[in-house]
């Protein structure tokens, strides 16, 4: 059986390709690519049988132009990179990694909202820029510092990683609201319509998947309920924002922050508004990139790989 990976530094660092090749090795042959352009995709993969991708996009002709193809295992939780109509009429089999990162991306929503309420950027800056040792009092603190305790903390999407992310806040004092598609089963927090998470939260988290109803779920109408001292985090996908609109939201000081680990394009365009936008900070989508995690993703790829070879496929988000 031929395995292709055509994107393989995507979740690893040069140093454990070897051990990705090991890990799958056994299942078959198996082709590690760095990464691949989207034209080049049904190449590389040719007459595998087997796929195990990140966010290479696996669209309908190159699901047409790979008559072998009968297994796609996705290094990630999200699937939008995958024409899954194409692949059920074929017969193909998708596997995704379910909740693999639920812990580092609880853990990166709230680093970005710690270094936002208490300007720790700015602080550091300040300290090796000799600013503290200038100070005539023990203390320096120019910019404002706000405590989180009884904030009202709103949680868009109630998924594995929405659960613990209200949890956590929960556990800092704050006060919990969700808003989530459909009615959650046994839910400790109050669920809210749309315009009420947006126009309470003082801290509004993103963890809904990108579809077509949350496609820019954040804009000009949206950020126009949220209260001017309002922080927005987003760590689940960029094109859940109008970066556009965000940025000057932002700008005209309508909103107090955003921290945000995704963008619309993604290496960054060194055109988005938001790189200059006021008091935004942004990371290279890392939430995810724990090196725990990253071993815990390949052990899931690994389960699903297997299972379905066994004829018992797990994580399948497509019906055949």
């Amino acid at each position: 059986m031929k395995i292709v990976i055509p994107d393989g530094d995507t979740l690893a660092l040069p140093e454990m390709q070897k051990h990705i090749q090991e890990i799958f090795s056994s299942y078959g042959e198996v082709y590690c690519n760095g990464t691949t352009k989207p034209e080049e995709v049904a190449k590389k993969i040719g007459n595998a049988e087997v796929v195990l991708c990140n966010k290479t996009p696996i669209t309908r002709e190159v699901i047409q132009q790979c008559p072998k193809l009968q297994y796609i295992g996705l290094f990630a939780t999200g699937y939008n990179n995958i024409d899954l109509p194409a692949a059920s009429e074929r017969g193909i089999v998708v596997c995704n990694a379910g909740d693999y990162s639920t812990h580092a991306v609880v853990q990166h929503t709230f680093a970005l909202l710690f270094c936002l309420a208490g300007n720790i950027a700015k602080y550091h800056t300040a300290v090796k820029a000799g600013e503290w040792e200038k100070s005539p009092v023990f203390s320096y603190f120019p910019y404002p510092v706000h405590e989180l305790y009884q904030k009202i903390f709103g949680v868009i999407g109630y998924g594995s990683i929405g659960k613990n992310v209200a949890k956590a806040a929960d556990a800092f004092g704050m006060r919990v609201l969700v808003h989530t598609r459909t009615e959650p089963k046994n839910c400790p927090f109050p669920v809210v319509t749309r315009e009420e998470i947006f126009r309470k939260s003082d801290i509004l988290s993103i963890h809904c998947p990108l579809t077509e109803q949350t496609a820019e779920l954040i804009c000009r109408e949206t950020l126009a309920l949220m209260k001017p001292t309002a922080y927005l985090i987003n760590t689940a996908r960029g094109g859940i924002v109008n970066e556009k609109d965000l940025a000057e939201a932002l700008n005209e000081k309508r909103l107090a922050g955003a921290g945000l680990d995704v963008l619309v394009h993604e290496p960054m365009s060194p055109d988005t508004p938001l790189k200059t936008a006021e008091n935004c900070l942004i990371t290279p989508h890392i939430a995810w990139s724990a090196v725990e995690t990253r071993e815990r993703l390949l052990q899931i790829a690994e389960k699903n790989l297997s299972s379905y070879l066994a004829g018992k496929p797990c994580n399948q988000v497509n019906a055949i």
